[in-house]
């Protein structure tokens, strides 16, 4: 099954924009000038491959992949992805794989996962976001039996590599860390305070409409699910994932998808023992999450596909081989 070396790079993409002359200089992302190298450097060294073939070489045929095969992922629905990154793809004769979170599209909110973003991008003071939290925290107390802020920091301020500790003690609360309902409230007044736009208007300018992702569906590019509303799924009861992902393939029906060849993207990459069996229920073919390494083929879950994120790899088409490169072929 698969290439000869059993390995499939996988590379995960989030915003692509043009960051200097944009809104939010410091979200972080790519420019569209740096997709476009490292489009360029993967031609050099890679196959590009389409999502229905990833699902053959895993099918009980097991097609054969090429060698040095590389599939993109397009997290969350942005309209970066339409405007910048389609275009490029397109041009090129290259199938992306684009995961829209229902919710953003259907109901036209910010994501609390976005609403910290672009709180963390406007303001560079995280000792100030921090101390906000610290407040409303400590208002929320009693209504929700919270921990104190001592114990909290010490359980969620933990840097990783792109990250400080201040910055994933923020993320890491607001996503998963607190009761949903006060997560959701302090993620909104964070959001007034320090963005202070109208949250419609925002949801406008970042998210793609149902008609954007029929007209990729339409041009060839692979749609699949990111769920509803982009919850942690190891937080989530087996009824709620399993609501969560049939409300998204309801979506997904919607625009033309069809039940054949469905791939899953996992909300900040998390999942449970309840959550494979859903997804095999649902006719969920692979699924990609956010652990870095190459997609084991030779004898790895294909509903576990391990990704590389865009800053593993050049971005500039001149660039030698790099680690990844050179690992897929060991």
């Amino acid at each position: 099954m698969g290439n000869d070396s059993g390995k499939l790079t996988i590379v995960m993409y989030h915003y692509v924009r043009d960051l200097e002359n944009s809104r939010y200089p410091g979200i972080k992302g790519l420019t569209v000038r740096q997709f476009e190298g490292q489009v360029e450097y993967l031609g050099k060294h890679y196959t590009f491959v389409t999502a229905d073939e990833v699902i053959a070489a895993l099918g009980p045929d097991g097609k054969r992949l090429p060698n040095n095969a590389v599939l993109l992922t397009f997290d969350d629905g942005y309209l970066d992805h339409f405007i910048n990154v389609y275009p490029i793809l397109n041009g090129k004769g290259i199938q992306g794989c684009f995961y829209p979170p229902a919710k953003s599209i259907v109901e036209r909110e910010v994501l609390d996962v976005n609403k910290i973003q672009f709180v963390l991008a406007v303001e560079s003071n995280s000792e100030s976001i921090v101390l906000d939290i610290y407040s409303m925290l400590d208002e929320y107390r009693t209504e929700f039996s919270l921990d104190s802020n001592g114990e909290y920091h010490a359980r969620y301020a933990a840097a990783n590599r792109f990250d400080s500790a201040e910055i994933i003690f923020i993320k890491r609360l607001l996503q998963k860390g607190l009761p949903e309902a006060c997560r959701a409230r302090i993620a909104d007044r964070l959001f007034q305070k320090y963005v202070a736009v109208d949250e419609l208007a925002f949801a406008a300018e970042l998210y793609m409409t149902s008609d954007q992702l029929r007209c990729l569906q339409r041009q060839g590019m692979h749609i699949g699910s990111h769920s509803y509303d982009h919850k942690w799924f190891d937080t989530l009861s087996a009824g709620n994932q399993e609501s969560q992902v049939e409300q998204s393939f309801e979506f997904l029906r919607g625009l033309g998808c069809g039940t054949d060849n469905r791939s899953f993207n996992y909300p900040y990459g998390g999942y449970d023992s309840s959550t494979g069996p859903i997804l095999r229920k649902n006719g969920v073919k692979f699924g990609v999450t956010t652990k870095v390494d190459l997609a084991d083929f030779a004898g790895g879950d294909p509903l576990l596909l391990s990704r590389l994120d865009t800053n593993d790899l050049p971005k500039d088409g001149n660039a030698p081989p790099n680690e990844w490169t050179h690992r897929v072929n060991v």
